[in-house]
Parts: structure tokens; sequence; C-alpha cells
């Protein structure tokens, strides 16, 4: 499977879906193209309509309004283990009685693979997610992050068009997810199939994603490439929510300034600033040393002028 040609993921097409419940609307008129062979990240807090929208595309959860096409092809009374979908969740749900070869042919069994065809496709998919060797251990004698590799690799082996993981990689530590988020995007590069990924970890969708969807309160505020959203982000919540920022309202609070970190600098007082330099009086609240650098919490000594720590 790691030498198959790329690009061979399927578009996803939502058009105006919505799901409503008795008392609430988890999503409200979302429209969206996946691009064949892209990596689409949902993000959002939690709330935010962003894994409901990918149990629509599963078909976990049926459709208030609106449609949701695949290649074209609408779903809407195509049964989930019809619709060519791999699936990852946070919890790897394996077969703990199986092996890690018969977890990963798990899928080619119920499609009745011929037993040649299922063995070249297992060990393709050990090998694509980093588990070769690893086909006669069982889930018990895995690390956590192995485990992970191994679901991946269940739902890689029958080569679906698209790859949905829900928070695949919540319950890992830090440094392992940092590892296995590079991991995903080199295999997102090798089998190029579309992967559509649900995060509400603003680093986490900035490494893996050709482009991200940022929802609240059901519905879409932008979609567009880590750069787009970073350096013109579309609305407040995007600002806020993407990366560090500070909100500066106005005089008269009708508007307000977005400031990135980045682009701000602290002098002490008195000091000369360089040339181009405009500043503020401010007053440090206090400050965190973060190892690679420092943060600092701030108030602008103007009246009525605060900021949130940043």
């Amino acid at each position: 499977m790691s030498h198959e040609p790329t690009n061979r993921g399927a578009e996803i097409r939502l058009d105006r879906v919505s799901k409503h419940y008795p008392k609430s609307i988890a999503l409200d008129q979302v429209s969206l193209t996946v691009k064949p062979g892209e990596f689409m990240t949902f993000l959002g807090p939690s709330g935010s309509g962003k894994t409901t929208t990918l149990n629509l595309i599963a078909g976990f959860t049926d459709l208030t309004t609106g449609n949701v096409r695949i290649d074209g092809n609408r779903m809407d009374d195509v049964p989930v283990h019809k619709r060519d979908l791999g699936i990852v969740f946070q919890h790897y749900a394996l077969f703990p009685h199986l092996s890690v070869f018969e977890n990963v042919a798990f899928p080619l069994a119920r499609r009745k693979t011929p037993k040649a065809d299922a063995v070249r496709l297992v060990h393709g998919a050990l090998e694509t997610a980093g588990l070769d060797g690893f086909g006669d251990r069982y889930p018990a004698e895995l690390s956590g992050g192995q485990q992970q590799r191994v679901a991946l690799a269940r739902a890689l082996v029958f080569q679906p068009k698209v790859l949905l993981l829900d928070e695949p990689l919540g319950a890992l530590d830090k440094n392992l997810r940092e590892r296995l988020q590079l991991e995903l995007r080199r295999i997102h590069q090798e089998v190029g199939r579309t992967f559509v990924f649900v995060t509400h970890d603003q680093e986490e969708a900035l490494t893996l994603s050709d482009r991200i969807a940022v929802f609240n309160e059901g519905r879409i505020e932008q979609v567009g490439t880590a750069q787009d959203l970073y350096e013109r982000p579309a609305s407040l919540f995007v600002a806020g929510f993407i990366g560090e920022s500070t909100m500066v309202p106005s005089a008269s609070g009708a508007e307000t300034t977005v400031i990135r970190p980045e682009h701000g600098e602290l002098f002490p007082p008195g000091a000369e600033l360089p040339a181009g330099f405009r500043g503020v009086p401010v007053t440090v609240r206090q400050s965190v040393y973060l190892g690679s650098g420092w943060k600092h919490e701030i108030v602008l000594d103007h009246p009525g002028h605060t900021r949130t720590p940043g």
C-alpha cells in the first residue's frame, strides 16, 4: 500500500446541512466542500458542531436538512458500511483477543477479501503505519501510541477514499501526540486519501491541515489555510481562537484591533523606541517563563483599555 500512487481521495460536499434536536440546534445550515485528497480539519470548542458534522458525513447521525455528497453521490439512504469510509476514534476500540495482524485484517474479512490479497494489504497497512514486525503482538503488549497506529492501519487497510478521524490523538501525552501528528501528516501524503480530522487543539490543526474549518455555535466561521486564519481572521472569534491574541477596543468601543504577541515588544519606562515603533504605556501584571520565551500579562494604562492574557 505504501507504494501506491497518491490523489485517490474523494470529494465531500455538504450542502446546507443542519441537525436539530427538540431543545437545541447542533448544526445550522453548514455548506462546505472538501477537495479530493485534502487534509481538512474541523476545529472549534466543545459543542461547536464539528463532531456532529463528522457524524453526518459518516452516517452515524441523520440529517435534519440539506444533503451530503461523496464523489457526487448523495448519501441520504446509504448506510455507514457502504460509504467507503475509514474511521478512527480517540478510543482505539481494538479487539484484545486478536493479534495486531488480525485486528488490521478484520475489515477485509468482513468484505470477504481473498486471503492472498488480505495478507498483502495488511502488511502494507502495517508498514505505512510504522508497525512493520508488530503483526504477532496483542493490544495489551503495545503502548498507547502503537495502539493508535493499529487503529489507523485498520482504517486504511481496505483503501477507503475518505478517512474520518475524531480526535484520534486526544488520549496521548504531549510529546507522543506531537510525534504522531508528524506521522499522520506523512501517512496522508503517502496514501493520498481525503482526511477529515476533528480537534479542539489549535496547534494540532495548524500542524496537520491543508485547510481548516473553524466551527462556532453550530456554524462555520471561516475556512482557510493555517496562514489565512492566523494572519487574516474573518471574525473576532477566529482571531481569538487561532493563536494567542490581544483584543484592544477603540475609545468608542465600536471597533477592535487584534494584536499578535510576536508583533509587539516590551520596553522599560523611558527607553528610546526604535525607528518606526509606536508605543503605548502598559503595566505588566505578571510574567511566566515558558522555556522558549516569556509570556506577559499586561494592562493598557489608558482608562477603559484592558487586555486579556496572551
